[in-house]
């Protein structure tokens, strides 16, 4: 039994010194010795009672024997998973494995230091990532620890703003169609058992995921209007199917009259006799009566821009060549964003700023001759 500095008693493991302050000590369950100090016994007091709670009681070991391998472990089952999408925690897991667990997997949460994590964005750059790449996965680890600083396992973020990487390999861009290219590249496209849905999208600029998930009951051919409500994506062989990522991606797309046609002719070919129930109303099927995952088109893309002889794209260039040919029609870009269904404003400019540069040293170029005066 502890005592005050007036010899009252305060309690086991609770004490007085003489400057005032209370202490409170226990021993845990590994043995270790643990104790704090408080200017008020009613902290004092709180602090003993919750730490030998989630001693005896919790899911996780003292945070001072908490490897990175642990915490990672419990953040992705018992953080992460109630707020984040299959995916998302797909991506996560991912990420750690590939790029964060060799490294630091096996060191104590604690120890963990800006210099290693700038050295797993260094090891990163060496292998050849590209910066891109490099900044997702600086991301995940910002999180992580952010999240143990959140819970109070550890008292500071190792991954500071001076951990950076600028040494990877340049993303090779967002880059667009030219008009040209487009047009080849639909001519090859329709020998392709997706023309529909490519040219969907170079019609209307929607996410590959929104278009698996797309049922007709979206697609209002009366008002001309595609509402995207929902996406669909592939996971361990297993179709999950959710809400778009953010309030923004839940949107009406105007249809133009082509995207009408398309739909259309979708809808008066289709087939009913391999669909399920779970698929009855889903727009694009495969042969086996389920929907196409993102790989499958990129693969058949390739082969397109092959015979087209175009560089190689992938789904999101046909959006990203969608937002171009908006741009150089004269859509503002708080129009396109709605369309687009970015989340921030940034991302559309990022697009807007790319085509115009382009325009801008395509006209300069056109009117160099006259600018030549001697």
């Amino acid at each position: 039994m502890g005592k005050d500095l007036k010899g009252k008693e305060l309690g086991t493991g609770i004490s007085q010194r003489k400057d005032g302050l209370y202490t409170a000590r226990f021993t845990d369950r590994n043995g270790r010795r643990r104790q704090q100090y408080f200017k008020k016994l009613q902290e004092c007091r709180k602090w003993l009672a919750d730490a030998q709670f989630d001693d005896e009681h919790g899911n996780i070991c003292a945070c001072g024997d908490m490897t990175v391998d642990a915490w990672f472990d419990y953040w992705i089952e018992n953080v992460k998973s109630a707020s984040a999408k299959k995916n998302t925690i797909s991506n996560y897991k991912n990420r750690y494995q590939q790029s964060i667990q060799p490294y630091i997997g096996n060191m104590l949460l604690q120890d963990v230091k800006p210099l290693h994590c700038q050295d797993i964005l260094n090891r990163m750059a060496a292998s050849g990532y590209k910066n891109a790449t490099i900044g997702l996965v600086r991301t995940a680890m910002k999180i992580l620890f952010e999240d143990a600083v959140e819970n109070e396992m550890i008292a500071k973020n190792p991954v500071k703003k001076s951990v950076q990487s600028t040494q990877g390999k340049e993303s090779d861009g967002k880059t667009a169609m030219t008009v040209e290219q487009q047009k080849a590249f639909l001519f090859h496209a329709e020998e392709s058992s997706y023309y529909f849905q490519y040219a969907l999208v170079l019609q209307t600029g929607i996410r590959v995921g929104e278009l698996a998930g797309l049922k007709w009951s979206d697609v209002d051919f009366e008002n001309r209007v595609l509402h995207i409500c929902r996406t669909a994506n592939r996971l361990d062989g297993e179709w999950i199917v959710g809400t778009p990522k953010s309030r923004s991606g839940k949107r009406e797309i105007p249809l133009t009259g082509e995207a009408v046609k398309i739909l259309k002719t979708v809808q008066e070919n289709r087939r009913t006799d391999i669909v399920s129930m779970q698929y009855h109303d889903t727009v694009f099927i495969s042969g086996n009566g389920k929907p196409i995952d993102n790989s499958t088109y990129n693969a058949a893309l390739r082969k397109i821009c092959d015979k087209a002889g175009i560089p190689r794209i992938s789904m999101h260039t046909l959006r990203h060549t969608f937002a171009t040919r908006c741009i150089e029609a004269g859509m503002q870009p708080k129009t396109l964003q709605e369309i687009l269904g970015h989340s921030k404003i940034d991302m559309t400019m990022n697009v807007y700023v790319h085509v115009m540069e382009d325009r801008k040293n395509r006209e300069m170029s056109s009117v160099e001759s006259a600018l030549k005066v001697v």
